[in-house]
């Protein structure tokens, strides 16, 4: 049960762990893309800097598919754009609701401590880019 604890919260925190990881740091591969990603690199036997390279190609390809899906979402009309976060946002809250329920009480109180730790990360970042937006503005 750990182990799938483990996984879980990893599967749920790694965009923003994939985003905050130093350039040279140790990296450890998360769900089925990260282990084969991590196997791919061993088997090829990498130099430290092609690795550094192909990190930075696929990030750049994450923000690259990140930045066309957001293009072609922009163009929804407004009422679409609430529809689908409200969806997604519905599909997020049943998937950690299912998690919960799987997780002993102690198992519980880390998951929600997390879950709260998150959040204050989102909301730090979201008040980050509205300073960001505000001082482009001043420019």
């Amino acid at each position: 049960m750990r182990k799938t604890l483990t996984a879980v919260l990893l599967a749920l925190t790694l965009p923003t762990l994939a985003m905050a990881m130093p350039e040279d740091g140790p990296r450890h591969g998360g769900g089925h893309h990260g282990e084969h990603g991590s196997r791919m690199f061993k088997e090829l036997d990498l130099s430290k800097e092609q690795h550094r390279e192909i990190r930075q190609l696929m990030g750049e390809q994450m923000k690259g598919r990140h930045d066309i899906t957001k293009r072609y979402l922009d163009k929804l009309p407004a009422a679409e754009q609430k529809a689908m976060q409200d969806e997604l946002q519905a599909a997020k809250d049943k998937q950690h609701s299912a998690i919960r329920a799987l997780l002993k009480p102690e198992q519980q109180k880390a998951f929600d401590e997390h879950q709260k730790k998150m959040q204050e990360r989102r909301a730090e970042r979201q008040a980050f880019k509205a300073w960001q937006a505000e001082q482009a503005k001043k420019n």
